[in-house]
Parts: structure tokens; sequence; C-alpha cells
């Protein structure tokens, strides 16, 4: 199968690597639709994927190679004491609406994802900042109270908006290379090509996220030539039509994307380490990896894959063992097993894990009832209100282990020695000395079995192949579309 992925790769960007269509439309299909516009007000993961780099640029860029690279940035110089940095903007940029950026533009937007109202999930990552000045309009000068060894990589999160937009829940304005088109909710989002980009132009005009709601209709719509290019495959098993068809390119690249089940950590039975790691014990993730994705993706022993630099194979730690488990509850206080629910969402392959969860743990005596709720629910329920006892879900950013170091993040797991050795990681003088806290903080989570990791999933795109130039990797949910090519 491996064979016949990579034939397929290598003969597809043999036959296309002639000529494309610059006024080509490019269909992208995808099943995660954005709830709204705005990273900072709940919108999901869909948002990252059709508007980073595409519609929003930030200071800094996370390239598909894992590499943080200056986007908006001329120069960045760090005063010695590490507390001040100075950012001189690039100029000639202008927003969609025509308005040139600014410092101001840099102040507004970096505020907008640190103010208390803030839904972003990286809000926390950039609370070392006091103060932020523009003492000119290409100047930025960014105060910290700590230093913060990470700080162009979590600006890579700060999408810079034009300060006069306003409410972007469901408008745009960026500097990207692209111009938010029409959004039809539940179905479409285009963008069109900004001839005014101050870059490189797209190599095609128009994008189109074309939104389905399982894998079957969405493998169906690139059989059929509804759509391009499939920003990730949900359906293992529809990949060998893809694969022995030369119509086809697929592709396999590295993933960020973690399967979870996690605990609320600050509720019984579940702020009991024991029972925490009983669980893992039980969970046969070998065969549940192989049930949903076949010979597809990698089980991993923590929530951090192995393209971070503090990845450690920990596996081994609280592996497949029932009488383990067992024996594990037993000296928790259960010994005849306890009751809980599990909310999951209702798409793929959510609820056919929350079932085999369920068959398994019924092993050890432990009752598992199953709750489906929709996106918009698992967001205010989970993640606002922090209502649930267990809930899978997956997560899909680059360099994740930090929100373990913030005891106010859904799950509520803290252990004060993982929020000092994150938070010194933040701070430390070099990458070496950054490495080096979060491998050891990576390992303590793991042995707290502070959520259950079930496996890393695989990163596939499949496309028409006559389509190349999209991004292969899963950083952030991220799907850049400007330097996809196509040939009519």
């Amino acid at each position: 199968m491996t064979a016949a992925l990579l034939a397929g790769v290598s003969t597809a960007t043999t036959a296309w690597a002639q000529s494309y269509n610059p006024d080509a439309s490019i269909r992208i299909g995808s099943l995660y639709e954005p709830q709204n516009l705005d990273n900072t007000a709940g919108a999901g993961q869909g948002i990252n994927e059709a508007f980073n780099g595409n519609v929003y640029e930030a200071l800094y860029q996370l390239t598909d190679a894992g590499t943080v690279d200056a986007k908006l940035v001329e120069s960045h110089e760090v005063s010695e004491d590490g507390l001040t940095h100075t950012f001189k903007l690039k100029s000639g940029v202008t927003f969609h609406s025509g308005d040139p950026l600014t410092a101001a533009d840099v102040k507004n937007s970096i505020e907008r994802v640190t103010a208390e109202a803030s839904k972003s999930s990286r809000k926390n990552s950039l609370k070392t900042i006091t103060a932020i000045d523009a003492p000119d309009d290409q100047t930025v000068v960014i105060t910290l109270s700590a230093r913060s060894v990470n700080l162009p990589y979590n600006l890579s999160y700060v999408w810079i908006v034009n300060d006069a937009a306003g409410d972007i829940t469901a408008a745009a304005d960026g500097t990207g290379p692209y111009k938010l088109g029409e959004w039809r909710r539940g179905s479409a989002l285009a963008l069109t090509r900004n001839d005014a980009y101050w870059g490189e132009a797209p190599k095609n005009a128009e994008v189109i996220y074309t939104y389905f709601t399982d894998a079957t209709a969405l493998n169906n719509a690139l059989l059929t030539n509804a759509v391009d290019v499939v920003t990730s495959v949900q359906s293992p098993d529809s990949l060998q039509q893809f694969a022995s068809n030369p119509a086809y390119t697929v592709t396999e690249g590295a993933s960020t994307t973690k399967a979870l089940l996690a605990y609320n950590d600050r509720v019984a039975p579940f702020d009991n380490v024991k029972v925490r790691k009983a669980l893992a014990r039980a969970t046969d993730k070998a065969r549940l990896l192989n049930s949903i994705w076949g010979d597809y993706g990698t089980l991993i022993g923590s929530f951090v894959p192995p393209t971070d630099p503090w990845y450690v194979d920990l596996t081994g730690v609280d592996a497949y063992d029932v009488e383990s488990a067992k024996a594990l509850l037993a000296e928790a206080g259960y010994p005849d097993g306890f009751e809980f629910t599990i909310d999951t969402p209702d798409y793929d392959p959510h609820p056919i894990i929350a079932q085999f969860l369920q068959t398994e743990y019924a092993k050890i005596g432990v009752k598992v009832n199953i709750n489906i709720i929709t996106s918009n629910e698992w967001y205010t329920k989970i993640y606002q209100a922090k209502d649930f006892q267990a809930t899978l879900q997956e997560h899909v950013n680059h360099r994740d282990i930090v929100f373990y170091g913030n005891p106010d993040f859904y799950w509520g797991y803290n252990n004060p020695a993982v929020v000092e050795l994150i938070a010194g990681a933040e701070a430390a003088a070099d990458e070496t000395e950054q490495v080096a806290k979060l491998t050891e903080a990576n390992k303590i989570i793991a042995e707290d079995a502070a959520s259950n990791w079930l496996y890393l999933y695989p990163q596939i795109v499949v496309s028409a192949a006559n389509v190349t130039g999209y991004p292969v990797n899963g950083l952030n949910s991220q799907f850049p579309a400007y330097g996809i090519e196509k040939t009519e």
C-alpha cells in the first residue's frame, strides 16, 4: 500500500509539472466549517484551515515544514535582559480595504488575543506581555514580565487585523493573498485573489472551501469531480480507490492531530491519578488505531507528537494491561468500578471511539454512558463551562504541551511541578534549556495520565492528479492555498 501511494505521488507530480492556469478555481473539500470567522471568538479549527496565511497573516509564519519564519516583520531586536522586543514592520503592506499596515494595527491585534473576552486557546501563551507600544507607524515594542523564548512562535498565532475592521465574526480585513468572498453558512466559503497583495501573487484566482458533514460524502465529492483536493482524509477505507487510480494523488505527511479522551481532572473520580492510569491501561490503543485507520496513524504515550522537539517515546507508560488496570481501580477505592459519561462530538470517528471505550471499560467494571453533542455544544458545554466528566476530542495544534501548564484549561489538570517547568521553559535562556524542561514536563504529564492519549492521526491529503502545490503536513490545521497549481 505504501509503495502504491508513493508511486502515485511521483507519477502525478511528473505528469503535471508542465504549466498551470493562474486563473483557476481551486475547490477544497473539508469536514471543518468555521463556526464564525474570528479566531478569538470560538470559531473552531476550520477557521485556521481556511484563513491562516490565506486571508490573515501574522508577524511570523509557521511553515508547512515546521519552521517559524518572519512574515510581516522586517527586523526583530531583543534587549540584553530578554524583556524588550522591538519589531520593525515591512513597508508597503496594505489591508484588503486599502488601509496601510501600521504598528497600531499590530498592537490592537495582539490585544484582541490577550483580552479578557478572548476565546483564543493561545491567550495564556502571551500572558507575559505587560505592554505594547507603537512609537511610530513601523515600530512595535513589546515589553514582557519574563523572558519568552517562544515569542515569535506565539505571535504566529496572532492574526494582524485592521484596527478599523470592527466585528469580524462574519467579515474580514487582513493583509493576506486572498480576500473573503461569499460565505454560505453550512455549505461553502469562497476566497478571491487579492490583486493588490504586497507579496508574491497566488498561483490561482480563487479558492472555494466546500464543507461536508461526513467523510463518505467528502470522498464522493472528490470521486465525482465536485472538489479538487481533500485537506485531510477521515475515511481510511476509501484510500485504496484513490491510491490505485492514476487520476488521483495521495500524499501522507506529518501530523500534529492527537485523538484523546480528556478527563475533567477537577472532579471525582478523575482527580485520582490511579483512576486515570487504570483507564489508560484498560485501553487497547493498538486495536483501536487499527480498527479506525488500519496501517495508518501512530501510537503516542503523551500529548507530544514526534515533530515536537521535546518528544520522547512514552508508549510504555501505562501500557495495555487489563489486570493491572483492575488492581489500580481497587487501590483507588473502586474495586467494583464506577459509572461516568463521555461527551463526544457527533462527527466521525468520535462516536465510534466512544463505543469502543464503552466496551473496553466494561471489562474492568466501569460503565460508560455516551452523550453525543454538536461542535457548538462541545465548545459551550466543555470548553467554556467545563461541565463534563470526560470528553473525546482531537487537538490539532503544534507544540501545544503548554495547555497542560494552564490549570484553567478545560481539562483542569494542575500539577505545580508541570506548571513551573512549562513557565520555566518559556522563560528559558535558549532552546536547549527550553527542550530540557519541556521534555521533563512531558514525562510527568504522561506518568500522571493527565488525559488518555489514544493515537496520532495520519495526515493524508488526496487530490486530483492535475492539482499540485498544496501543503502536506497537518500543522495547526492550516491549509495555505496560495501555492496550489491546477492544470486544466
